[in-house]
């Protein structure tokens, strides 16, 4: 039974009509490109990567699997050279990115998806462009990253922040 004199908050809108989440902002440079599962007789299979959702750098060096515990987080990340191309095949996991070149105009924005099993996201992340994930599920999630440099064992293209309240990024992970 609602009380009429309840003092509940009234909604705020999260998602557009076709789905997709109003907080979501554009980061320049940034691809994101949601696909269909497409059924099959004995289960689905979901394209990862085609080279013509992708623009100029279409290279594929190294292809890898990180599994992320359950609450678990894993940021922030950047990298001054190589492009990531995150795409999680099992499990839930909300992405928050961060615009830090100085040259762009979307520069100081943030900008949150939410991809996983039930909602096949490949996200393009530029150089330059800070990202983080958390696993929001309650089993492991599984994130295929298909990089168009390899890693480099020796000098790694690889720049870490700390995620929580003293970040110097303006966002928390909740």
């Amino acid at each position: 039974m609602i009380r009429l004199n309840s003092k509940g908050e009234k909604a705020k809108q999260s998602v557009t009509p076709d789905w997709r989440f109003v907080n979501s902002v554009a980061i320049a440079d940034v691809q994101v490109k949601e696909v269909a599962h497409v059924p099959v007789a004995n289960g689905h299979v979901t394209e990862l990567l085609r080279t013509e959702w992708l623009d100029d750098n279409r290279s594929v060096d190294q292809v890898f699997q990180r599994v992320i515990n359950p609450g678990a987080i894993s940021a922030w990340h950047l990298h001054k050279e190589t492009t990531d191309r995150l795409f999680c095949t099992h499990g839930s996991l909300f992405v928050a990115l961060y615009d830090e070149r100085h040259d762009s105009p979307t520069f100081g924005i943030v900008s949150e998806y939410r991809i996983g099993t039930l909602r096949p996201t490949l996200i393009v992340v530029p150089p330059g462009v800070w990202h983080g994930v958390k696993n929001v599920g309650d089993e492991p999630a599984v994130m295929i990253n298909m990089v168009d440099k390899a890693y480099n064992y020796e000098e790694p293209d690889h720049w870490n922040l700390d995620y929580g309240p003293q970040s110097e990024i303006p966002y928390l992970f909740q």
